[in-house]
Order: C-alpha cells, then sequence, then structure tokens
C-alpha cells in the first residue's frame, strides 16, 4: 500500500516536473501498483453569456481534445521519466468548465474465485441487463461498493496508514536512503513500458471523438 508520506512526494515531483503552463493548477495526483493518474485543471473556453447548455458541452469537449493534442509531446516526455523513476504507467486527464476526461489509461485485470451465492448474484446482474458478462458485473459491485462507502474506505486507507508509521519506527527498521523516498518501493522491479499515447495490453483509448469521456 502506497502511505500517505510517499503520494505527497509523487504529487511534489508531478509539482516541481511538470511544465509551469501545461495547467491552470494541478488538482491530483492518484496512485496505485500499476498506475499514476495525473489530473490538472485547464481554462473554460470563452463563450457569449448568452450560450446554450449544448454549445457549452461542444466547447468543453472541443477543449479538452484541443488540449490533448496540443500538450502530447510534453506529457510523453513527463511520462517517460516518471515511468522509470516510479515503475508505473503514467495516465493523464483533465478538469474543465466542471467536467472531467481521462485520456489512456490502465485497466488491469484482476483474478478472484467465487463461491455460488457469489457467482448468483453476477448473473442475476446479467440476467437483468445491468451487465453483459461477469468481469463486468463484479466491476459494477465494485464501484457501486466506491460510491456507498467512500467514508470507511478512507477510514481503512488512514488506519493502514497508521499501521505502517509504527511499523517503520519498530526496532527492525532500515535507514533510508537517498533513493527510498518515491512510491517505487511499491512497484514492480520491471520497468513500465512506453508512455501514455504509447497503446500496451492492459490500458483503454480515451473516448472517440463526440463522445464526452467523462468520469466521476
Amino acid at each position: 500500500m502506497i502511505t500517505a508520506d510517499q503520494r505527497e512526494k509523487l504529487r511534489g515531483w508531478f509539482a516541481g516536473r511538470l511544465p509551469d503552463d501545461l495547467f491552470e493548477s494541478l488538482l491530483d495526483v492518484t496512485v496505485d501498483r500499476e498506475e499514476i493518474t495525473v489530473i490538472g485543471r485547464i481554462p473554460e473556453p470563452r463563450l457569449a453569456e448568452d450560450a446554450s447548455d449544448a454549445e457549452r458541452e461542444a466547447a468543453v469537449q472541443g477543449r479538452i481534445q484541443e488540449f490533448r493534442e496540443r500538450t502530447r509531446e510534453d506529457r510523453v516526455a513527463v511520462a517517460r521519466e516518471a515511468e522509470h523513476r516510479f515503475r508505473r504507467k503514467v495516465s493523464w486527464g483533465v478538469e474543465c468548465g466542471g467536467e472531467r476526461a481521462l485520456f489512456t489509461h490502465v485497466a488491469a485485470p484482476v483474478m478472484t474465485r467465487l463461491r455460488q451465492p457469489e457467482r448468483q448474484v453476477l448473473d442475476t446482474l446479467i440476467a437483468g441487463g445491468v451487465a453483459r458478462s461477469r468481469s463486468e458485473a463484479l466491476a459494477w459491485c465494485v464501484r457501486l461498493v466506491q460510491q456507498h462507502t467512500d467514508d470507511w474506505l478512507t477510514e481503512l486507507r488512514e488506519s493502514l496508514e497508521h499501521v505502517q508509521r509504527v511499523r517503520a519506527q519498530g526496532p527492525d527498521a532500515q535507514p533510508r536512503g537517498r533513493g527510498d523516498s518515491g512510491p517505487e518501493e511499491e512497484g514492480s522491479k520491471g520497468r513500465a513500458d512506453g508512455p501514455e499515447e504509447g497503446r500496451s495490453r492492459g490500458q483503454e483509448a480515451g473516448p472517440a471523438e463526440g463522445e464526452s469521456g467523462t468520469t466521476g
């Protein structure tokens, strides 16, 4: 698990490494074992005060696409350095006009074993048209839990971080060197593949033209 201290250092690295004019502000840097997701705010398009909702929505989508194409080289350069340093793929997203969009991001497979009553839950979701497969139904269940137990999950993460801090202060704790400051301690030993824009196995492409692509 990534500690709060490691997350803060990771955010600090991106805050210092990103070009000053890339984002209006750096909103969020999240990390797990496979992926780092960097989300920043970009300027809203200028529209007339009487612009319709449809016009505003289309303008925001256009601004997000313009940002994605214009900043590709800068983001690829940062992603290469971060993937080498932290041993994780780097994904990007933006917030514009209250809409949040993710670009290419990782969809990591997770294997599990379920007993019959649990499998029946998934099959019921499939029969009801909520999902097309058991894997999709399981992902739906995870999203549902995430939506309704955010406070509990936050408290659990904080408790786990406290346990890690206590362990680090124990008699077997090793002194930390200069290279032990980042979350790369939690990553795999192999170097990550290419940057965000290079499609690799386990990655999902961002929204196609004409789709909203917003999340959250």
